[in-house]
């Protein structure tokens, strides 16, 4: 029945910049595990938000602020416009997690930008928004934050990983679920595809005509973030400040620095599930067929993918399960995972 289920908008959006993740999804209150997606929607960014997106980490303080009030517009309008061309009548929540900015958790800091007063203003709902600052202040990573949707929605995998900018996992040791950015993934592999004009790399075709460059191949398996255990994060700072100077240091062809990127992905995940036959793969990059058959091959074992939606649509929708779980004062960031003094309820509560 209806009124044993809760409804949302789960909205997320990568450090890849593909756009705005949409999803219209329904809980059942007792038991979450129950949901049904209605409706799922990627809105692509324009090259002006690109931009402005992607060169936001430069900007002051005071931009900043001006910013985070005109992309909170950017995705109020957005939803409406999604819930009024999925004609959306029922409707509790919207979840946010914003644009992440900066994301430093060891200097304390860590910046998703939408506000949500604009976006329940302009959509007359409830947002819930701003999941990662107060896990932050905990002396938490802040990330990732995902692994909670991962114990309560898809408890029957051993491994659940997601390949978007960067790849992350998240799986059961001990009793606690552990979960950790394994390496970048989109974000570089895009970042140099762009180079050629094209905003990403179809199946992984271009990657797979060029050649592995051994030395930069070593020299990428070599970077400091590798040999630390979790908790740990990445962030594009961290992808400015060792990968790109790194590769861009080797004078070779796009086509070499993509192979080269996609065997250090293959190696890195590789390493986490190897031999198990029980991970559940989501993100954009795992239509990179490519890298799929890389990974396939240093880890041992045959990947069977899940549905198109919950590959494109995850984190939207856990998302709006975080949301759900604020809203009724329910854990929604585990130490285990983040670092943190404690588990928590994490996130801010906007209403018109």
């Amino acid at each position: 029945m209806m009124k044993n289920r809760v409804f949302s908008v789960g909205v997320m959006s990568g450090t890849s910049l593909d756009g705005v993740d949409l999803v219209y999804v329904s809980f059942d209150k007792k038991n979450y595990k129950d949901f049904e997606i209605y409706a799922a929607e990627t809105i692509s960014y324009t090259k002006d938000w690109q931009s402005i997106l992607s060169n936001a980490i430069h900007q002051p303080k005071e931009v900043l602020i001006e910013l985070d009030v005109e992309y909170g517009r950017f995705l109020g309008e957005t939803i409406l416009a999604f819930m009024q061309q999925h004609q959306i009548k029922t409707l509790d929540f919207i979840a946010s997690h914003g644009h992440t900015v900066l994301h430093e958790p060891k200097k304390g800091i860590t910046l998703q930008i939408g506000s949500g007063q604009e976006v329940a203003n302009i959509t007359n709902t409830k947002v819930v928004c701003d999941f990662r600052t107060q896990d932050v202040e905990f002396g938490g990573q802040g990330a990732p934050l995902v692994p909670v949707g991962d114990e309560i929605l898809f408890s029957e995998y051993e491994y659940c990983i997601n390949l978007g900018g960067f790849s992350n996992v998240s799986f059961v040791k001990n009793n606690e679920r552990i979960a950790f950015d394994i390496c970048p993934v989109n974000i570089v592999l895009n970042h140099y595809v762009h180079q050629l004009g094209f905003a990403f790399d179809e199946g992984g075709k271009i990657a797979a005509k060029g050649k592995v460059n051994k030395l930069l191949l070593e020299e990428l398996n070599k970077l400091e973030y590798y040999q630390k255990a979790p908790p740990k994060s990445l962030g594009l700072e961290w992808v400015q400040k060792h990968v790109f100077p790194l590769i861009d240091t080797k004078d070779i062809s796009i086509e070499d620095i993509l192979r080269t990127f996609v065997e250090h992905i293959a190696l890195q995940i590789a390493k986490v599930i190897k031999g198990s036959t029980n991970v559940l793969f989501t993100g954009g990059g795992t239509f990179n067929n490519f890298l799929i058959e890389r990974v396939q091959f240093y880890a041992s074992i045959n990947i069977n993918l899940a549905s198109k939606t919950i590959i494109n649509y995850k984190e939207a929708l856990v998302f709006s399960l975080l949301g759900l779980l604020k809203i009724n004062n329910e854990i929604n960031c585990l130490k285990s995972v983040t670092g943190a003094q404690k588990n928590h309820s994490s996130g801010v509560v906007f209403t018109t």
